[in-house]
């Protein structure tokens, strides 16, 4: 038996002995029917429910401890963003406060070096 005389024999057949014989091979093969089209919500649902997990690309950092050296700590947060004076010390007195904003890996590890090197503490978000 070839799969050309078993779809000859199906052609033959009317609508009812169609429905009849799909639902006794559903049953068979605990399989089911459904329309392909319907499974494309679900799977549009599906992929809208899992986040798309990206790279983070732009990071955050905090001073979140100014230690024992408050003055050079005012003025390594100077030198690292163009603050004035004034906007230095607030961002040291506020801590933990961000010391910069959306900057690249490298450059928010070199801050986090040069802040601890005046005996500060910051972190990476």
């Amino acid at each position: 038996m070839s799969v050309e005389t078993i779809i000859n024999d199906i052609e033959k057949l009317n609508v009812l002995e169609l429905v009849e014989l799909t639902k006794v091979l559903q049953e068979k093969w605990g399989v089911s029917a459904a329309p392909v089209a319907a499974a494309a919500p679900v799977a549009a649902a599906t992929e809208q429910a899992a986040p798309i997990i990206e790279e983070k690309t732009e990071f955050d950092v905090i001073l979140t401890d100014v230690g024992a050296e408050k003055i050079k700590v005012i003025k390594a947060v100077r030198e690292l963003t163009g603050l004035g004076l004034k906007e230095a010390k607030a961002v040291v007195d506020e801590a933990p406060k961000p010391v910069k904003e959306a900057v690249s890996k490298e450059e928010a590890d070199k801050i986090v070096a040069r802040l601890a090197q005046d005996g500060a503490k910051a972190e990476i978000k």
